[in-house]
Formats: C-alpha cells, structure tokens, sequence
C-alpha cells in the first residue's frame, strides 16, 4: 500500500479500476457483436427488424415523387461518392 495515500482514496481507485476494466469488457463484446452481424452472422434479432412497416393497408400511404434528369443525375453522383470511400 502507499503510505501517503489513504484508505478511502485507495478502494475508490479500486473500485474505478474495476468500473474501467468492466467498461472495457462491454465494449469489446459490443464491437465484435457488430461485426458478427456486420458479416452476416446470426445473432439476435435486431430492434429494427421488431417494428412494424408503416405502409399498407393499416399504414399511412406511400409517396412517390418524379425527379428530373439533374435531379437524378446528382443523386447518382451521390451514390457514386459514397461508394467508392468503402
């Protein structure tokens, strides 16, 4: 033990070293969990996949909206943006 350093200080750096150490555990299950799904592993089911669709019978209706030729023009060059940084 150090001696200028109290009893108290040292079970609260205990007990931050722990909170730290387990923090660190989570994480590491957190990550390699996205990317076992990320890969196409099987897991749980993901939130997303438990709501329901908005659109149907029940659901409000689907919108559809024409673009112009410049319209998708930059949407394609958009595409082609995000595509090629992966």
């Amino acid at each position: 033990m150090l001696p200028s350093v109290s009893i108290l200080q040292q079970v609260i750096l205990a007990v931050l070293l722990v909170a730290t150490a387990a923090w660190a555990v989570a994480l590491v299950r957190l990550l390699r969990r996205a990317r076992h799904r990320a890969a196409g592993g099987r897991g749980r089911r993901p939130l997303l996949g438990s709501v329901p669709r908005q659109t149907g019978p029940g659901g409000p209706p689907s919108e559809c909206v024409e673009l112009t030729a410049a319209e998708r023009e930059a949407f394609a060059g958009l595409v082609r943006q995000l595509t090629n940084r992966g």
